[in-house]
């Protein structure tokens, strides 16, 4: 099972199609352009540096 993008990251259009045969290649059908996308992981927010974390504005 794919997880979806909703939008193409260029033209931001919703009409994506999967692409080839590995997992996270998708292709736009508006701008025709052919994209992949990787899961890298779930940040921890305990080891983010200073920089990194987010604080309330």
């Amino acid at each position: 099972m794919r997880a979806t993008p909703f939008h193409c990251p260029f033209c931001g259009d919703e009409d994506l199609r999967p692409h080839g045969e590995t997992h996270g290649q998708w292709e736009c059908r508006s701008c025709q352009r052919a994209f992949s996308l990787k899961f890298l992981g779930i940040l921890n927010p305990t080891h983010a540096t200073p920089s990194e974390r987010r604080t309330a504005p």
